[in-house]
């Protein structure tokens, strides 16, 4: 170059304009396909930010946590019984409450015979307790036992509850043999022979006897054909005499 003088290149952005449309067009189509390919990984990345949030909302907070605990069905025993026996902890998440562990603790009280626990969102506990019922009072050193239809003792009170027959046992529990055979007498007897009843004896299986009003007594036997045993003495109520003995149903004795 003539003066040894030297040459400046500059870079110049062409303007959008000098681009050709055609080149415009594909650089378009380009990015969109490229943002149509990113498209299902950011909705994932969202959708899991969102689902990790209401876990950690709903598993790692107090924000869902226990706030009340609701008893329903309680007579025998009080509400806050029941409460210390579940023994839930307040504000803890109620998804991470242990149901089954706090079902096991409530069944462990003598009275409850049936329990439901369940969650009632956002923030309460429900238990629905079912109580047992008695069918026998048993005479005991101080006051009365209490069992229900499957012999399970679980109340002791002082008086006997009016209706409440008497059951004379030694050793009343659901696995006691003697328990069982007043148990299955009682289910057997007649509305006639109930209303009568003061009292069903058992020293032993086959010595069953049932005390009755005004001193009587029906001599039983076993637990055997308690339903035969029971129309045979319901018959023979009108009958003068203090003792039946149906303990041979088809041979009745009355003295």
């Amino acid at each position: 170059m003539a003066g040894g003088g030297t040459r400046n290149w500059r870079l110049v952005r062409a303007d959008t304009d000098a681009v050709p449309s055609s080149a415009r067009r594909f650089m378009a189509r380009a990015r969109q396909r490229k943002l149509r390919a990113a498209m299902p990984w950011l909705v994932a990345a969202g959708v899991l930010l969102v689902v990790g949030g209401l876990v950690w909302l709903v598993y790692g907070t107090s924000v869902l946590g226990v706030r009340e605990v609701d008893v329903v069905g309680t007579e025998l025993l009080t509400p806050e019984q029941i409460r210390t026996a579940a023994a839930i902890e307040p504000d803890r998440p109620l998804a991470r409450v242990d149901l089954g562990a706090a079902s096991a603790r409530v069944r462990g009280l003598p009275a409850v015979d049936r329990v439901l626990i369940s969650r009632s969102w956002p923030s309460t506990v429900v238990i629905e307790v079912v109580e047992r019922v008695a069918v026998a009072a048993v005479p005991a050193k101080q006051g009365f036992i209490l069992i229900d239809d499957e012999g399970v003792p679980f109340r002791a009170v002082a008086e006997q509850p009016a209706g409440l027959p008497l059951a004379r046992l030694l050793t009343p529990g659901p696995l006691d043999t003697n328990t069982a055979s007043a148990l299955t007498v009682l289910g057997a007897l007649s509305d006639e022979l109930r209303k009568q009843l003061v009292a069903v004896a058992v020293p032993s299986p086959v010595q069953i006897r049932l005390e009755l009003r005004k001193g009587r007594v029906v001599i039983w036997g076993d637990d055997t054909k308690s339903i035969e045993k029971s129309k045979v003495a319901t018959e023979l109520l009108g009958q003068k005499g203090e003792e039946i003995d149906v303990s041979a149903p088809t041979v009745v004795t009355i003295r």
